[in-house]
């Protein structure tokens, strides 16, 4: 398997890249001034004993996936400037060859489009370039604005999984969506998934 990472994708304005140790101040301040925005929607822990992990510790963990080929974590900015995150993984080769993707981006920057077009980058990477076969995204079914993401890039619904996530403290419920290579090579109206964004929200 031959390395896929460090990547940098770029549409525009938005830049998805790596998270760097400079990075630490604007994402401990993000994560905090919008804590109770994201709370909900943070995977935790089923062990209270356990802390979440510092920043630092956590992009060692990240990067070392990341270079192991398990993982595509991105830094999502705007004009240089950190407002989330979104991963592909864990990545899954040889007979399965799929990826399960997750993403959040600051209150200040929700509504404007951006988390749609950061996932469709990743998305058309897995494909393109990992040679990937289906991605995937599970959603709690209370989350509107993750709702809206996956609406967009017509992810497929695909049921309802009972306690599927420890999120913000508890099993959760999740709603599944999953795209496959093929439906998007299938599809007309666009040679990729942020080309038929593009297409549908600018034409």
């Amino acid at each position: 398997m031959s390395a896929t990472w460090p990547v940098v994708l770029r549409d525009r304005e938005l830049e998805l890249r790596p998270l760097r140790r400079s990075d630490r101040r604007a994402f401990e301040r993000l994560r905090a001034v919008d804590a109770d925005w994201l709370s909900p929607w943070d995977a935790s822990d089923p062990d209270p004993r356990r802390r979440r992990p510092s920043f630092p510790a956590m992009r060692r963990w990240m990067e070392d996936a990341a270079r192991r080929s398990m993982m595509l974590p991105f830094a999502i900015t705007v004009d240089e400037r950190l407002i989330g995150q979104v991963t592909a993984g864990p990545i899954q080769y040889g007979s399965a060859s799929t990826a399960t993707l997750g993403y959040w981006v600051s209150r200040s920057h929700a509504g404007r489009g951006l988390a749609p077009r950061a996932v469709a980058l990743v998305i058309d990477h897995c494909f393109a370039e990992l040679g990937l076969h289906r991605v995937q995204i599970d959603v709690r079914p209370e989350n509107a604005a993750s709702l809206r993401v996956v609406e967009k890039l017509h992810l497929r619904d695909e049921g309802l999984r009972r306690g599927l996530i420890h999120v913000d403290g508890a099993w959760r419920d999740h709603r599944s969506f999953a795209l496959t290579a093929e439906e998007v090579r299938g599809d007309a109206r666009g040679a990729g998934v942020l080309a038929r964004l593009r297409a549908e929200t600018e034409g």
